[in-house]
């Protein structure tokens, strides 16, 4: 194809830089990121080139504005692969990967490059340099000596077939995991085998199967992780356990999308990794430049959670079971049950019906006047739809965000729906970056997976899927406001046990008082979230913590496991399911009746996502979290004033400070684990 004719190599016309995907086909991609690769590797070249001695106006400042066109492209690409990923994406993805990742290493372990930025490391104390200036130049000689710029040919080249090798797997582990999950969707013909569900999911399930031309039935559609919401309205047994039968199952059925030998090889090879880079175990390769610092500081604090989780799960399940005994046909309590029978408890215990709370939370409503709303009243940002831009699917939503007095901020997508060429889950990501050295403003997108219902029936959420979208626009606020010159620290680009910190504060806005009144209206009748059922929800926040927290350390503990292994370890014939049941049983996780979060096999995150040796992160932010929301309620909450603080002291900075050090200059102090261990229930 003719570059003259490819709208990716061309600056967008639209506003913010948008692309416009009405005018992108999945033909213009290849050539476009091939042209890309060239015009990036000879603004490399021009940089090395330069026979002068190295400065920060010579080495850093072109670096920073060179591959602009390949950031561009990538951008725009990924967006789509991700969300809305028909076969001939995936096609594309596939070919683009080794490709991608042999340019990247191109760039890393370019040896002149390297010893450019090493000159000018050396002599940092020297230089007049801004903090922001001196941070960057620290990152990509840290970055560049962590990916092995400082290694000798031959270990480059190995280092180079194993990534390109990487890339290709963990493309392959998501594709596999998008097919096994849509072919194991759960169809029913009778609609009492749904007993339970409300008539929207019924609508959602109907809408599926019609989609997948089967009229007459009802299909319900897996989640990414291991259980799914309606687990606990479902009131046939058999129903529950087909639906977690078949979530389990995933990528380990031996079929064509059988994803175990996949992910054994993904840790040989990374192990392989760390070792060539001087790391006993990809673990430490990961953690020695996280905040956590190393392997041994992640199993502490997950080895020290666990025991109080396991604990507490045990006491659950024993109320759980009780429940069960007192019926006319008792039977031992199962995973499947258990979401069913905590409902039951917590109706009990609290006179709760989390299911029945649904017409409260229309979405609309949580997103204008919960979501938005939280934030323009913390920082004074407004939102305006923007029905005259379109994004790269029907369902794309856009909106203009403007600063509080009226300046523009960027644009906010949200693709709200599941739909069976979206990969599982809910995330953030970028589609333009926020740069001052190259004039460009954030756009940013919220995916989630909601089911959609049949046309001209509202989208009542479950408080889960409300805490979701919160949690997102938390990452978005972050992608939004991050303000920085350079764009290696725009946005989100943070460490990873540091991204989800942001995210968890914005939680804290579901159940602040007049932001929960304001959009926690039924859908029927206006009427707001009853008072005494907001007392419920408060007094039964802890509930069912124990349950949830040993899903998900059990979840970080796996992916701890597979990648502490050493070579030697990792070359071995690894039995899946036997190494996570020894994994689990030495953390104390192993009971049968709660499921880690994700089985290998389907563990996104870390086989095809950028978590691996990571899942830890979201307990280790959360303890900046917790200790984030007692200092909004000790200074009056949802207040300008301290959205101000939060904004200029750690969203808007970006990657461009210590992480660390950036959280003790908005808190005072390093943050205290106690307000976490209360929150889950796990203080002595």
């Amino acid at each position: 194809m003719p570059t003259d004719d490819n709208p990716l190599l061309s600056p967008s016309s639209l506003p913010y830089g948008l692309p416009d995907y009405g005018i992108i086909k999945p033909e213009h991609y290849l050539p476009a990121f091939r042209a890309a690769f060239d015009e990036h590797s000879r603004e490399i070249a021009n940089i090395t080139r330069d026979r002068s001695m190295p400065t920060f106006e010579n080495t850093l400042v072109p670096l920073e504005e060179s591959g602009r066109l390949l950031g561009d492209i990538a951008r725009t690409f990924y967006t789509v692969s991700s969300a809305d990923a028909t076969t001939e994406v995936q096609q594309i993805e596939e070919q683009l990967a080794p490709l991608m990742s042999a340019h990247q290493d191109s760039i890393q372990l370019n040896s002149e490059l390297f010893w450019r930025i090493k000159t000018i490391h050396d002599q940092l104390d020297e230089l007049d340099l801004s903090p922001e200036q001196r941070y960057l130049v620290e990152r990509h000689y840290t970055e560049m000596s962590h990916a092995g710029a400082g290694l000798d040919d031959q270990s480059k080249a190995r280092l180079t077939d194993l990534n390109q090798r990487l890339s290709t797997l963990t493309t392959q582990f998501e594709k596999n995991l998008l097919a096994d999950t849509n072919d194991l969707a759960v169809v029913f013909d009778d609609p009492a085998d749904l007993d339970g569900l409300a008539e929207g999911e019924l609508s959602a399930a109907s809408q599926a199967a019609s989609d997948r031309g089967l009229e007459g039935k009802w299909v319900v559609t897996l989640t990414l992780f291991t259980g799914h919401p309606y687990l606990s309205s479902l009131t046939r047994r058999a129903s529950r356990e087909r639906l977690l039968a078949a979530s389990r199952s995933r990528g380990s059925r031996g079929n064509e999308h059988d994803n175990r030998e996949t992910l054994r090889e993904i840790v040989r090879l990374r192990a392989e990794r760390a070792a060539l880079l001087g790391y006993e175990s990809h673990a430490a390769y990961v953690t020695s430049d996280e905040t956590a610092g190393s392997p041994a500081a992640v199993h502490d604090l997950l080895r020290r959670l666990a025991v109080p989780a396991a604990r507490n799960a045990r006491r659950e399940q024993e109320k759980l079971q009780a429940i069960i005994d007192a019926e006319a046909d008792p039977f031992p309590l199962e995973a499947h049950d258990w979401a069913f029978y905590t409902e039951k408890v917590r109706a009990a215990e609290y006179d709760l019906d989390r299911a029945a709370l649904r017409p409260w939370f229309e979405a609309e409503q949580v997103l204008r006047d919960g979501v938005f709303r939280a934030a323009t009243q913390l920082y004074g940002i407004t939102f305006t739809e923007r029905t005259d831009l379109a994004g790269y699917h029907p369902d794309n939503r856009i909106f203009e965000v403007r600063n509080a007095d009226g300046s523009p901020l960027g644009l906010y997508l949200l693709d709200l729906y599941t739909r069976d060429t979206k990969r599982g889950g809910a995330w953030m990501n970028s589609i333009v970056l926020q740069s001052r050295l190259r004039g460009t403003a954030p756009v940013v997108v919220n995916n989630l997976n909601v089911p959609k219902p049949a046309p001209g029936r509202p989208t009542l959420l479950t408080l889960d899927e409300v805490t979701t979208l919160f949690h997102e626009f938390g990452h978005a606020l972050h992608g939004l406001f991050a303000t920085v010159t350079y764009p290696h620290f725009a946005g989100t680009n943070v460490f990873r046990d540091f991204v989800e910190f942001p995210s968890q504060v914005n939680e804290m806005w579901i159940y602040w008082p007049e932001i929960l009144a304001s959009y926690a209206r039924h859908i029927d009748t206006g009427e707001p979230l009853p008072a005494e059922v907001v007392e419920k929800l408060h007094a039964s926040e802890a509930f069912n913590q124990g349950f949830a927290t040993s899903e998900y350390l059990a979840a970080a503990w796996l992916d701890q496991a597979w990648h502490s292994l050493s070579v030697e370890e990792a070359t071995a014939d690894i039995d899946v399911n036997e190494f996570e049941a020894s994994a689990l049983a030495d953390i104390g996780l192993d009971n049968p009746v709660v499921p880690t979060r994700y089985s290998s096999t389907y563990f996104a995150h870390v086989f095809s996502g950028g978590y691996s040796a990571g899942y830890y992160s979201y307990i280790w932010s959360e303890v900046l979290d917790a200790d984030t929301v007692e200092w909004f309620r000790e200074n009056g909450g949802l207040r300008r004033e301290n959205g101000d603080r939060f904004r200029e002291r750690l969203l808007g900075v970006g990657g461009s400070k210590d992480p660390l050090e950036a959280y003790r200059d908005f808190r005072g102090r390093d943050a205290e684990i106690q307000p976490l261990l209360e929150r889950r229930g796990l203080s002595d």
